[in-house]
């Protein structure tokens, strides 16, 4: 029998999947002595954790964790680094909130210390007795000096495995450190707006008050909500992300709240939301002005209670999590107009910030431009190309309608499509260099080009209807709005001295506007 215990676990030296060698190891101990409940916990900073258990109500206790303020049979065995024999109904070290909802009682404990090789203790695997008269373990000296040997074969097998998967865990995070770096996109730019919006980024983040960002789309909400989290004082915590215009309005709640099983058609097991999911961390809600009425009264049941409810659940779920919102909607006209509920607005507002599109940050397109392309060279491997100082100064002039989104996505263009080293102004596209269309506004008039007809030599524009003076201004604020309004540049495009074009300019009633 010896022989066979001791062959059994020595085959566990080979395994390391922690999941399959736990079941094993517990198994076998069980086997041993003849029972069928028992668990394994190993002590993860300031509580004990169950990463493994079998018998009747198993799923009650895998995954638990006991706070190491609070005495337990396991911790007294982790900290003690020795067995212990207890009789759970008669033994102050024992914590019986676990067992409180529990159908059947333990009855027996025998505790063993699960040893490093280098003797330290890293956790405690339980057998215990569920029969009224404790029959079942056999408490003779000899053989718990015998099994107690065996446990320490399968807990250095067992802590090799852990050790094996927190190296594998800690290199997978290494890699995706790295890939965010190399991939990322980091809040970029030096222009007092956006020094503005980092100094309320940098005050938001000592607190654990909720935050609203608006700003139109492009404009970095999202970058805003993790620099939020990441720097503030749940970092290390979930950061969970849900986009709430992006699905069906069933589908946000039970994303959201999660559901239990049988709660509609599908739900055949239980789902955790993502409030629960994200218990001590942060909850990033995008698109906030497009959630539906019904799920704005769960929302603000959220952030009055910490408590969520399941759909199908009977019972409520306390959670603790911070909310950061975010819409590119004007959230104040929509509580105006009762689209938005007006007191999840003031609880979701505590601390709000603005975006400012890019339009008003005109001096971070030229550094924002250099971080994509040298982001684009770094995926490809080779070197980034270099903006001319034409193409800079029209890309630097452009109104950006879709703000850092747009601008990021022509760059992955331009180094697609262009050839030599240098981005000249040929390689931008016509439409996104002319027309209203392309975010300009309605100031001039968009000419639709014409086809030749029977092979007759035509004008590439058709002017329609235009007077001359319509032309003449939507080619003035054409030459203003490429150069960010800078007459001199205007001017030189033009082919006009700058006190001519300035005088034009009166004449034609063109002013640029304040911001």
């Amino acid at each position: 029998m010896e022989a066979a215990s001791f062959d059994l676990f020595k085959s566990f030296a080979g395994e390391l999947e922690p999941e399959i060698l736990q079941e094993k190891f517990l198994k076998a101990l069980l086997k041993l002595q003849n029972v069928h409940r028992g668990s394994i916990w190993i002590k993860r900073d300031n509580s004990y954790h169950c990463i493994e258990a079998l018998g009747s109500e198993q799923e009650r206790i895998k995954g638990v964790s006991i706070s190491t303020r609070h005495s337990s049979i396991v911790g007294w065995v982790i900290e003690n680094q020795q067995m212990a024999v207890s009789d759970p109904r008669n033994d102050d070290r024992h914590f019986k909130d676990l067992e409180e909802n529990l159908r059947v009682k333990s009855s027996l404990i025998l505790c063993f210390p699960l040893f490093l090789k280098d003797r330290s203790v890293y956790g405690a695997v339980q057998i215990i007795d569920t029969t009224p008269d404790k029959h079942l373990i056999n408490l003779d000296k000899e053989y718990l000096e015998h099994l107690q040997n065996l446990v320490d074969i399968g807990s250095m097998a067992l802590g090799n495995a852990v050790l094996y998967r927190e190296k594998m865990e800690e290199a997978e995070s290494l890699k995706t450190a790295l890939k965010e770096y190399q991939e990322g996109a980091p809040i970029i730019g030096q222009s007092r707006v956006l020094a503005e919006v980092m100094a309320l980024v940098k005050s938001y983040a000592a607190s654990d008050f909720h935050v609203l960002i608006t700003g139109e789309s492009g404009t970095g909400k999202e970058l805003v909500a993790e620099q939020l989290h990441h720097t503030g004082l749940r970092r290390g915590m979930p950061f969970l992300v849900q986009n709430c215009s992006s699905i069906p309005e069933t589908l946000l709640e039970s994303e959201l709240f999660g559901y239990k099983k049988g709660a509609f058609s599908g739900a055949v097991r239980d789902k955790k939301g993502l409030f629960e999911a994200a218990d001590g961390g942060t909850v990033f809600l995008d698109e906030i002005g497009d959630m539906p009425m019904n799920i704005q009264a769960s929302i603000l049941r959220v952030l009055q209670n910490n408590e969520v409810k399941p759909l199908g659940s009977t019972s409520v779920i306390h959670v603790d999590v911070r909310i950061i919102s975010a819409t590119h909607r004007d959230i104040k006209k929509m509580v105006a107009e009762n689209t938005f509920r007006q007191d999840l607005f003031y609880r979701l507002a505590v601390l709000p910030i603005d975006l400012p599109p890019l339009r008003n940050r005109r001096e971070d397109v030229p550094l924002l431009i250099k971080h994509f392309l040298a982001r684009e060279a770094a995926k490809a491997k080779v070197p980034p190309k270099r903006v001319g100082a034409v193409a800079m100064r029209r890309l630097t002039a452009w109104s950006w309608p879709g703000n850092i989104r747009e601008l990021e996505n022509l760059i992955k263009y331009l180094t697609v499509v262009t050839d030599d080293d240098t981005i000249d102004p040929d390689a931008i596209p016509l439409n996104f260099d002319r027309g209203s269309a392309n975010g300009r506004g309605d100031e001039f008039p968009v000419f639709p080009t014409s086809s030749p007809v029977d092979g007759a030599q035509t004008p590439g524009i058709d002017f329609g209807d235009y007077t001359w003076l319509e032309v003449e201004r939507a080619y003035a604020l054409y030459l203003l709005e490429r150069n960010a309004w800078n007459v001199t540049w205007a001017a030189r495009d033009s082919g006009l001295n700058r006190s001519t074009f300035a005088s034009r300019m009166r004449r034609l009633g063109l002013k640029k506007k304040r911001r």
